[in-house]
């Protein structure tokens, strides 16, 4: 669809308790990145999707766990598998394990949507290679809500070699940092389970931070915004 087409359609109609609840996050403030990395509320989240094109394909479920005074907050874990008109392809469900009967039948997505807005709010959004699963996020958001997702975004396969360069050397996938930190993921590509892996290595990551006497959210974002330099610089 062209820019012209986004530009001008119809937003969609939604009931008057999914608006009230959407005008709700809009209204929210935005996050102080100035608080303290020990009493932040950071949400680690991972979706699966029909493929890799994150302009092309469709958002099918999302996993988010939050991180709170730099613990793993497991048990307020968040997972919510949006309903497609049709299912993936065989191949695309032999990697995430959704299958066409689940896909079928899930949430509607503005309800799934406006969940997840209901749990993470304005918080700091973290992700490994987050820009995949924020484009994934924000097309099925403006598509179901008609609203863009406004939170922040820290990404941990930039941040995590910055702070741990020890440990960084040919590591490029999430596999990669939990084989060498030990972390293990007996459910890889389901969602939840790997935003559960993900909020471990922000941990880690964290305790780096901490050890270097960063001491704020916004020294995160600056660390991403240099090694983002740094790596296009090489």
């Amino acid at each position: 669809m062209s820019w012209w087409h986004r530009l001008f359609r119809k937003p969609p109609r939604l009931d008057p308790a999914h608006r009230a609840r959407v005008d709700h996050y809009v209204r929210l403030g935005q996050p102080d990145l100035r608080d303290s990395l020990r009493e932040m509320r950071f949400v680690v989240v991972d979706v699966e999707t029909t493929g890799l094109r994150p302009h092309h394909d469709r958002l099918i479920a999302i996993g988010a766990i939050p991180v709170e005074e730099t613990l793993v907050s497991l048990e307020r874990g968040f997972e919510v598998v949006l309903r497609q008109n049709k299912p993936s392809t065989n191949g695309n469900i032999l990697v995430h394990g959704i299958d066409g009967t689940t896909q079928l039948s899930g949430r509607e997505p503005a309800e799934a949507l406006t969940e997840f807005l209901d749990f993470v709010g304005k918080d700091l959004l973290v992700g490994f290679h987050a820009n995949f699963d924020r484009v994934m996020i924000t097309r099925a958001m403006r598509k179901a809500l008609g609203i863009e997702l406004e939170n922040p975004w820290l990404d941990l396969a930039v941040v995590t070699p910055e702070l741990l360069p020890e440990r960084a050397g040919g590591a490029a996938t999430l596999d990669d940092w939990t084989e060498r930190l030990g972390i293990e993921n007996p459910a890889r590509h389901n969602a939840v389970a790997d935003a559960l892996v993900t909020a471990q290595l922000l941990q880690v990551t964290l305790a780096a931070a901490q050890e270097r006497r960063l001491e704020s959210g916004a020294d995160l974002m600056e660390i991403e915004r240099a090694g983002r330099w740094l790596t296009a610089h090489r």
